[in-house]
């Protein structure tokens, strides 16, 4: 199971996502900064479960719902944050406890907890046009590899890769070993099912199907 980060240890009695994004360390320069960061990040949250795919599309969105987001947060920004805010968020950000954070929250949504999580499918993904050709006429692409919670029906964590540097097997090999996994059953390809793959792969023993 999923071990919850200390950054949102003291959430865990919320399900308010905004309480789990406060916990995040703000990586900006305070000078010139207008918007708090755990609104740019649920903005940015909110535009991507929406269809946004670029920092364009973020300002896009902000500026579309920026009366129905004063609204319903109490605010009262009288313009949108622009794409340089959004890109300059995204360099600065403390990325990796995000994800974590955004981990916890999810898991905060099952009832029990990481308690509920007693299923778990790792599936791996080429990442649509990351393809090149190599100087021997191969190819090499980015991959990517996700664990999903079966009762949230969500992914909690994922890891890409280099196909010229690393694989599948190694990539979720590092990305279960931060996983709490005792007492959970791990779904996989048949690749990731031998007894060599899950050895060390974490000293809680998980098992496999």
């Amino acid at each position: 199971m999923p071990q919850i980060p200390d950054a949102a240890a003291d959430q865990l009695g919320s399900s308010d996502l905004i309480s789990f994004l406060k916990a995040i360390p703000d990586g900006r320069y305070r000078r010139g900064v207008r918007y708090p960061q755990w609104f740019l990040l649920l903005v940015a949250v909110l535009g991507i479960l929406s269809g946004s795919r670029s920092s364009r599309d973020l300002e896009a969105f902000a500026k579309r719902h920026r009366q129905e987001l004063n609204q319903a947060l109490g605010l009262d920004f009288k313009r949108w944050p622009s794409d340089a805010t959004f890109l300059y968020l995204f360099n600065k950000a403390h990325l990796q406890t995000f994800g974590d954070v955004f981990q916890a929250w999810m898991i905060s949504q099952i009832p029990g907890g990481a308690e509920g999580l007693e299923q778990l499918v790792c599936d791996g993904k080429t990442l649509r046009g990351s393809a090149v050709e190599t100087d021997d006429g191969g190819h090499r692409f980015v991959a990517q590899v996700t664990v999903y919670a079966r009762a949230l029906g969500v992914a909690l964590a994922q890891k890409a890769y280099d196909t010229h540097e690393s694989s599948e097997r190694v990539a979720l090999k590092e990305l279960l070993s931060t996983l709490e996994l005792e007492g959970t059953l791990i779904q996989a390809d048949a690749l990731h099912t031998t007894q060599a793959f899950f050895a060390g792969a974490s000293p809680r023993g998980p098992t496999c199907s």
